[in-house]
């Protein structure tokens, strides 16, 4: 797998979540996580640009529509919030990156191929 960022956790939980597909099946399942997966380093990037330009463009990034209106109105829970995704960007990009390893094994599954 040629993803870039992928930590060893990453890369163990999608050779569990990948093992019973054929090899169609594994190249079409790359390439739809390839394009939703957020590398960790990506995140940190987003996570300062939160703290210091947009309040909770992490939390939008990573699709948490809810919590980044309220970063945003908020100011980031007044700093505290946006510092915490800071110190736990890999953590944050790591749950993303398992949804999308759920929504892009649906994908695949529905696909039949």
């Amino acid at each position: 797998m040629s993803l870039p960022g992928i930590t060893p956790q990453e890369y163990s939980y999608l050779q569990s979540a990948t093992q019973g597909l054929n090899e169609q099946q594994l190249r079409t399942f790359l390439m739809i996580y390839s394009g939703k997966r957020k590398n960790p380093s990506d995140m940190l990037l987003f996570c300062i640009i939160g703290l210091f330009l947009v309040p909770g463009l992490q939390r939008f990034i990573i699709g948490q529509i809810g919590m980044g209106i309220l970063y945003l109105f908020t100011a980031g829970l007044c700093l505290i919030g946006s510092i915490i995704d800071i110190v736990n960007h890999k953590t944050l990009a790591f749950e993303h990156n398992q949804r999308m390893v759920f929504e892009s094994m649906q994908m695949v599954r529905m696909s039949n191929f």
